[in-house]
């Protein structure tokens, strides 16, 4: 019995492991449950196969995140289609665009929807208009991490593009500065994930507008993209706060397709999921 005492007092003073959560981003590329001909949807859209869409399950089970931040995807319903509700809360922004930026949560981790981040749709009510934020804050305690998914403005990839694509852009970067700004002073750990339509190796412009309002992790700096042949990453993952901390060194993945040919980059997507690995305290 006293051995049995002392046993049970080492282990109440044992410092608690570290917990491994996989972040991922995931652009399925106009993942809908809405019928071919929907006027809002694009008129050469080709339509989801139950083949493809068993295909896009499988990658996401092979995926095997804890937390994905979706692109162009329209709502939970669409959502369902490859990630199983009984495994996963689905979280999306109050509007009704078909190209909506969600968060999807394993369940068992505890997780509650922010405020939408409204204002990175500069069009709302368009009928291309632009998306707004979802903002997410998982976990407890420590640990802790409020996530935001984005799908920014297209149009403007390069640092030496110009034009309006490049003044929304720039106007978007100021209202995620201003989230960023307010993470940090509330001594947050947070990430940004998503389709940010925007390759930051160069950058000279929009990335720096982001680091300016707080010190930022870009997961896939000196990275590049394998996904369809291989190009630069216009997907990133930006970790801020304490959470820069918890960035296991080279766990950035990416989930490449074995499916070849330009006929399964549109019956799948033209993104790849990109992981990485956060080890919380």
């Amino acid at each position: 019995m006293l051995l049995r005492a002392i046993l049970a007092l080492l282990l109440l003073a044992a410092p608690a492991a570290a917990a491994e959560l996989k972040l991922a981003t995931w652009n399925i590329a106009w993942l809908t449950t809405r019928p071919p001909g929907d006027p809002d949807l694009p008129r050469d859209l080709p339509t989801r196969s139950p083949d493809g869409l068993a295909r896009l399950r499988d990658y996401a089970r092979r995926l095997a995140a804890d937390v994905i931040a979706l692109q162009e995807v329209d709502g939970p319903e669409s959502a369902a289609l490859v990630l199983d509700r009984a495994e996963w809360q689905l979280f999306f922004p109050d509007e009704r665009d078909v190209q909506r930026a969600g968060i999807a949560v394993r369940r068992g981790l505890a997780a509650r929807q922010n405020p939408d981040l409204a204002a990175l749709d500069l069009r709302a009510g368009a009928r291309r208009s632009l998306r707004r934020g979802v903002d997410v804050t998982v976990g407890q305690g420590a640990a802790t991490l409020r996530i935001l998914s984005v799908h920014l403005n297209a149009g403007c990839r390069e640092p030496d593009d110009q034009g309006r694509e490049c003044e929304s852009l720039t106007q978007q970067a100021g209202i995620l500065a201003d989230w960023i700004a307010a993470r940090r002073a509330a001594g947050e750990a947070f990430a940004i994930a998503g389709d940010f339509n925007r390759r930051f190796d160069r950058d000279g412009a929009i990335l720096p507008r982001l680091e300016a309002a707080a010190p930022l992790t870009r997961t896939t700096a000196g990275r590049s993209n394998p996904c369809w042949g291989g190009r630069p990453f216009i997907d990133h993952i930006l970790v801020g706060g304490p959470a820069r901390d918890w960035v296991v060194e080279n766990s950035l993945r990416i989930l490449v397709y074995t499916e070849r040919g330009s006929e399964w980059r549109n019956r799948l997507s033209d993104h790849c999921p990109v992981s990485v690995q956060l080890r919380t305290p």
